[in-house]
């Protein structure tokens, strides 16, 4: 194939995705897709199957449950019937039913035991703009992040796992009332690169601001604190899966241009809203680099 033309669709296709995130709670037919890539509607599911591997409507269903998924995970106190109808089915019955196909699950096995490393293949696509040289202006700003105490807990294990041990984190702030969603600060720091790092020696922390100590307790959770000292910050929007596109903006592109140094702490997320309060293309995370 010519490459401007591999260029050239995948980047339409790409659009094709980010629309369907956007649009999530929309009729989403053949003919509206077709007209976002660009394409004609006889044509257009081929050449979408061709960049992502799988249908347009196999993608809608996965992006509608994985959104769905969240909901049972870390809102245990939504219906199932109201999950269901969110993500577009007409019956709780028929939501179980393609839910347990797609995850081995049923929907209210998962909200009491989800699966994550097998509920992470489901969504393992093709890039539709693979081999697409293309980085993004980004908007990078020097501020001084001040010590910030936290009650945290440690993941250490599979990344595929973090959402597990964030649950166990979601579940202490709203037993105990402390470090409240509401009114703290939330944080991630990854101590590696999970694509380079032995699964079992993967770190995270999962953080939440608040002052004084964590009393003792049953899932975890200790005290601990976030150094303060200048750090470059960039706002990354969209889905956590990409948050390696912005930090590479940072490392591969701002950084060398800049003339600063890191200094010996890690990258960390601050993360200004949730997956279960929001879609996932509008999610947004700070990406703070520590500098000297």
């Amino acid at each position: 194939m010519n490459p401007h033309f591999t260029r050239l669709y995948g980047k339409r296709i790409s659009r094709v995705c980010g629309y369907i995130h956007q649009h999530l709670d929309d009729a989403l037919t053949l003919e509206e897709l077709s007209t976002v890539a660009a394409f004609s509607k006889f044509h257009f599911h081929r050449v979408f199957n061709t960049y992502t591997g799988t249908s347009a409507t196999r993608f809608i269903q996965l992006v509608r449950l994985k959104r769905a998924s969240f909901r049972l995970a870390f809102e245990q106190e939504k219906r199932i019937i109201d999950i269901a109808l969110e993500a577009g089915f007409e019956s709780p019955e028929a939501f179980s039913r393609a839910f347990k196909r797609i995850f081995d699950q049923s929907p209210s096995q998962f909200r009491t035991h989800p699966a994550w490393p097998e509920w992470h293949t489901r969504f393992q696509f093709k890039n539709p703009t693979d081999g697409v040289k293309q980085m993004k202006q980004m908007n990078v700003d020097v501020v001084n992040f001040e010590t910030t105490p936290v009650a945290l807990i440690e993941h250490l294990g599979p990344p595929e796992n973090v959402y597990e041990t964030a649950a166990r984190f979601i579940a202490w702030r709203k037993i105990t009332g402390l470090s409240p969603v509401q009114t703290s600060q939330t944080f991630g720091i990854p101590y590696s690169d999970p694509k380079h790092t032995a699964p079992e020696e993967f770190r995270w922390d999962v953080c939440g601001s608040m002052d004084g100590d964590v009393p003792p307790n049953d899932y975890g959770v200790k005290s601990g604190r976030i150094p303060g000292g200048r750090c470059a910050v960039v706002r990354h929007k969209g889905s956590h899966q990409n948050l390696e596109n912005s930090i590479l903006y940072l490392y591969h592109h701002w950084l060398p241009k800049s003339g600063e140094s890191v200094r010996d702490y890690p990258c960390f997320f601050h993360y200004l809203n949730f997956i279960h309060e929001v879609d996932e293309c509008d999610l947004l995370t700070d990406i703070y680099l520590p500098l000297e």
